[in-house]
């Protein structure tokens, strides 16, 4: 995706204006008594916000100009629904907005087809998750929700998980100054733990220490897979030579792990 890209959707995106608070408070005032034209100017105004939230998925493989439009379409809800009386700043209301768009998008277009009751069980068990968190100051546990709803908890879960968007293992998820922290610095590996890690060192210190012909041999037999009698025809020796060298070079690796 050309996130880098100038003109999107016919926007030339190098010349769009950066509203001050004071202009947005005096947009935000007439946009409230129905002015369109100041309702426009101000979604002008926030195209900046939409062009950083896109570059969060610039690498799902969709053009950025549909990733605009739908963002654009976040922006004009979040405009729409913002009560200024709530003391927030208007980027800080607007950017979930934006991104739970985009997000809805992506999961209706994903390759991964989910089907559509499955979509609908998901999205009531979220509206509910915010409404029943709004009634009693605390995050509901499934149960709880699956009860107000009047479904399954394991159907609530399947939804759920079904609707999840796939994440990068090079996803960001914690930036200072120096150092930045990556999902996949948060996920085991049994296959890379130091004990694995030490055992394949020692593993090729040992082999340094046999012959070529052996080190050919242990390469087919439990690199490549191969038989004795593959082994055999390959190199141009008997199977019986195969086995004696095979055992040798093995003794001899054995000393050195």
């Amino acid at each position: 995706m050309a996130i880098n890209k100038v003109e999107i959707c016919g926007v030339n995106t190098a010349k769009l204006p950066i509203l001050t608070n004071e202009q947005k408070e005096t947009l935000f005032k007439l946009i409230e008594q129905g002015d369109n034209k100041a309702r426009e100017e101000y979604i002008r105004g926030n195209l900046r916000l939409v062009l950083s939230v896109i570059q969060r998925f610039n690498n799902r493989g969709e053009h950025v100009d549909d990733l605009f439009q739908v963002g654009c379409i976040g922006l004009i809800k979040a405009i729409d629904n913002f009560d200024v009386t709530q003391n927030v700043r208007f980027s800080t209301y607007a950017v979930p907005m934006i991104i739970g768009e985009i997000r809805r998008y992506l999961r209706d277009n994903n390759a991964i087809r989910v089907s559509r009751s499955l979509r609908d069980t998901a999205y009531k068990a979220l509206q509910t998750k915010e409404q029943l968190t709004r009634k009693n100051a605390k995050e509901p546990t499934v149960q709880e929700i699956a009860d107000e709803l009047g479904i399954k908890k394991e159907d609530i879960v399947f939804a759920l998980d079904a609707i999840q968007d796939p994440i990068s293992l090079f996803e960001p998820v914690y930036h200072d100054e120096s150092d930045t922290l990556y999902i996949m610095d948060q996920v085991s590996d049994d296959k890379n733990q130091d004990d694995v890690w030490l055992e394949n060192i020692a593993l090729k210190e040992a082999m340094k220490r046999i012959n070529d012909r052996e080190k050919q041999i242990l390469m087919l037999r439990f690199f490549a897979g191969k038989t004795q009698m593959e082994v055999a025809n390959e190199i141009g020796i008997s199977q019986a030579q195969v086995s004696r060298l095979e055992k040798t070079a093995l003794k001899h690796m054995k000393k050195y792990i």
